[in-house]
């Protein structure tokens, strides 16, 4: 008897496209919970986990790794926190914890923040209209980082391109080689510059990141290779959330009827704000794992090698667990119940500093631009089954 293939066995999975996902992955999620909840999908060579509980149950799972040299993330940065398991990630991440701690956020960074939400609004708040996508979202991140690693305002360009590189490579599933280049190189010459840093604070020691890490205590004292590694995920995820976050509760405020008005009137909801919105319209579409042994779940063999995706989107818009989740609502009661962030030992490092950037940057733009309002015709509709977000988001108000 003929053993029906992968790709006959999960006929939904067979039908979707990478082109689908970029659109409406949420279309495709919904198709893929009512039919084939772990599927195979052949136009990614990979395993799509949809359902709260299935992607919560895979996240925690030993035989479920994120060390693998099919990883894109790995692939891109080598060994770090997020390409690690036991010891060593723990020690990698230990390293850092201590810095992304709340309270140290709250007195050391949000003052910073906010200097910088500051500025960069001074430089359009008089026009009336911005791309707030590249004159905002896009460099708050960025200036963050720089500040917090102690490197100098002036790479902020820089570091934009080399985090356009950085993110192609983590989505480039299909292994296109000009992409996996672009990125490499781009990562060569952000360890360059990290290199000067990391002798400054040898010499002066200071607050930031990297003065950090090489004052961390033995159990967790890196060693410079492991430093930068390390710092090029941190980069990397400290500025696609908060860019991503930031847009997409300005979208999910504008497209929402009655949902600017309410929260302009009232700051207090932001933080509700930015909780709906990782459930609605995750930033982070996905958490991508590895099977390091062959295994039966629910009835299917996992292959040993096999790429696993734990689709967070997915997850975050599962009606058993979120009650018409299509729908973006601040009165939601269970928003935080979200896993936009991931779940587990590889969880968010920097999860709160996100937040409070996207906290400060909305109090601040609602506050200071009335009548805020978006032009559809210079906007884009979110987009992307990875990182999602709109890749133009145009706003007028009275000025």
């Amino acid at each position: 008897m003929t053993v029906p293939s992968r790709e006959q066995r999960f006929p939904v999975g067979r039908s979707v496209t990478a082109e689908a996902l970029d659109r409406d992955p949420y279309a495709v999620f919904a198709r893929l919970a009512a039919h084939e909840p772990i599927s195979w999908i052949p136009a990614l060579d990979m395993w799509y986990v949809v359902g709260y509980e299935n992607v919560r149950t895979a996240l925690a799972d030993p035989r479920l790794t994120t060390v693998s040299e099919r990883s894109t993330i790995y692939d891109t940065f080598g060994e770090h926190m997020l390409t690690s398991e036991g010891d060593a990630h723990e020690r990698y991440r230990g390293a850092a914890q201590q810095f992304f701690s709340p309270a140290r956020i709250r007195a050391q960074w949000e003052p910073l923040i906010g200097e910088r939400v500051e500025s960069l609004m001074d430089g359009f708040e008089q026009r009336g209209r911005a791309e707030l996508r590249s004159e905002f979202a896009a460099r708050l991140p960025v200036q963050v980082m720089l500040s917090l690693c102690g490197l100098p305002a002036a790479a902020e360009p820089r570091l934009r391109a080399w985090y356009d590189d950085f993110e192609g490579a983590l989505a480039n599933f299909s292994g296109d080689p000009q992409v996996r280049l672009a990125a490499r190189r781009s990562v060569t010459e952000f360890h360059a510059l990290l290199d000067g840093e990391i002798r400054r604070s040898r010499d002066a020691g200071g607050r930031s990141l990297v003065a950090h890490l090489l004052d961390a205590p033995p159990p967790y004292r890196l060693d410079e290779e492991a430093i930068k590694r390390n710092l090029s995920i941190i980069f990397f995820g400290g500025i696609s959330t908060v860019e991503a976050l930031l847009l997409n509760c300005l979208w999910a405020l504008l497209e929402t009827p009655g949902a600017l008005d309410r929260v302009q009137a009232d700051e207090a909801q932001i933080p509700q704000v930015i909780e709906e919105t990782m459930r609605w319209l995750s930033p982070v579409q996905s958490a991508t794992r590895h099977a390091s042994e062959s295994f039966s779940w629910q009835g299917i063999e996992i292959g040993r090698h096999d790429t696993v995706n734990c689709m967070l989107g997915a997850a975050n818009r599962d009606p058993a667990i979120f009650a018409d989740p299509d729908r973006f609502d601040l009165d939601r009661t269970n928003s935080r119940r979200h896993l936009g962030f991931a779940s587990g030992t590889h969880s968010c490092l920097g999860a709160q500093l996100a937040k409070a950037e996207v906290r400060i940057g909305l109090r601040t733009l609602l506050a200071r631009l009335p009548g805020l309002r978006i032009d559809r015709e210079s906007s884009e509709t979110p987009r992307g089954y990875e990182f999602r977000q709109p890749r133009r988001l145009t706003v007028t108000w009275n000025s």
